[in-house]
């Protein structure tokens, strides 16, 4: 009868069995296998193979990557799952923030990456980021609206290092001066321009005018003096310069005028560089010293509702007299955060760190997709490295150890999690 029932037993097993053997143990096998020969497959190359693992400067990168992955991904994704599931704990709203925060979980990696992709544009008008980072960089520090301004013809200007421009010759008070640029288009002046007009002299001051010197049509217009369509560098700022030492400054008025006081006699003067400046766009997300940073972010973005979910899940099961009676023991909010729910949250939060440090191990998708060929290369983790040998450098002796090493990287976190489970079910 027993036999009997191991033979129903091995029958019913044997389909998944098969399957096991089918899409688990036979590419591993061959994997391991694999990872001996050389590129061709047919010459036996020992451990050369495992070698490049260490030699070769794409998979050190990459080895390097998946460090900087496994430190900081599970890390800050379990944070945020377990702030937010104390929060919605105590929030009106808490089951419809839960939703919002878990909903990223429905979508594919491919999907996201091209959302983030997008998100990370490097251009303020289409990527999200920059937009918000531009916007508070613009609301403390207002880039110049004259970035391509610059001295034209018979300019009475000349540069100076660092991208200003100083008259040749000192100015006079009472007696007007012109300071034309070009350069600036029209569509860009600033909104409050107006009109050029020439600056009447003014006893005992320095007076000028500064404007866009230019005039659409060939030959319409005079040359240093301002045009009825011409407009003034409203805004512009002027430096009078004596010995190298600022005496007087002023903005120009909407008309491009400006009035300096008479310790502007006798002095040269100065468009400082920040008159010049280009307009701040923001930070290269992609580009190779934040690309790793930036995905990171997408996948927490991913993957903080996963941990907050199993975390809300543990937190349901935490006896509420245990924070009750450290409260009433006088304990503040953070005491009993600290001091309480999180050890008592201890074993879930290991499982869920553990999870997701599995998870970055392999992380491709997202690598793929987001990080451009120009920085490919920065962001090159190991199971991006082991699809670029494998199908792009046509390396599968070297793609196949990438594999192997892979396993045996997973295999220890997988052992501990298991453990960890089965402790758990013990209690």
């Amino acid at each position: 009868m027993t036999g009997t029932r191991g033979t129903v037993a091995a029958l019913f097993l044997l389909p998944a069995l098969v399957l096991l053997g089918a899409l688990v143990v036979y590419p591993i096998g061959y994997s391991v296998v694999r990872s001996l020969y050389d590129q061709s497959g047919d010459g036996f190359a020992g451990l050369d193979n495992y070698r490049a693992l260490f030699t070769d400067d794409g998979i050190r990168t990459a080895l390097r990557n998946n460090v900087i992955w496994v430190v900081f991904a599970p890390t800050v994704a379990t944070a945020l799952g377990l702030v937010f599931a104390v929060l919605t704990e105590r929030i009106r709203w808490g089951t419809a923030f839960k939703l919002v925060v878990f909903m990223p979980m429905a979508i594919s990696m491919l999907a996201a990456g091209i959302i983030f992709r997008l998100v990370y544009d490097q251009d303020p008008d289409k990527g999200v980021a920059n937009a918000v980072w531009v916007g508070v960089h613009d609301t403390f520090a207002q880039s110049s609206a004259f970035p391509k301004a610059h001295p034209g013809r018979e300019s009475p200007f000349r540069a100076e290092k660092g991208g200003a421009f100083i008259t040749a010759e000192p100015v006079r008070a009472g007696d007007p001066v012109a300071l034309p640029l070009v350069g600036v288009a029209p569509d860009q002046m600033p909104d409050g321009a107006r009109t050029a007009v020439r600056a009447e002299p003014e006893p005992g001051k320095v007076t000028g005018t500064t404007w866009q010197d230019f005039t659409r049509g060939k030959g319409v217009g005079t040359l240093g003096a301002p045009d009825p369509s011409e407009l003034g560098y409203a805004g512009m700022r002027i430096e009078a310069v004596k010995d190298g030492r600022v005496v007087a400054s002023a903005e120009a008025a909407a008309d491009g005028t400006f009035t300096l006081p008479a310790a502007a006699d006798g002095a040269r003067l100065r468009l400082p560089a920040s008159n010049f400046q280009e307009p701040y766009n923001g930070l290269d997300w992609l580009g190779p010293s934040l690309v790793t940073p930036a995905i990171i972010g997408s996948y927490v973005w991913m993957w903080a509702g996963f941990a907050m979910v199993l975390i809300a899940a543990g937190l349901a099961s935490v006896p509420r007299e245990l924070l009750e009676a450290a409260r009433v023991d006088g304990a503040n909010e953070w005491q009993v955060f600290r001091r309480v729910t999180v050890p008592l949250l201890a074993p879930v939060l290991a499982v869920v760190a553990v999870t997701l440090m599995i998870n970055v191990l392999k992380v491709f998708d997202l690598v793929f997709i987001i990080a451009p060929g120009s920085s490919q290369d920065d962001a090159n983790v190991l199971a991006l490295e082991l699809y670029r040998k494998g199908f792009s450098e046509d390396q599968p002796g070297v793609a196949s150890a990438i594999a192997v090493f892979l396993l045996l990287l997973v295999i220890p976190v997988m052992w501990f999690n298991i453990r960890r489970l089965r402790r758990e079910v013990r209690r």
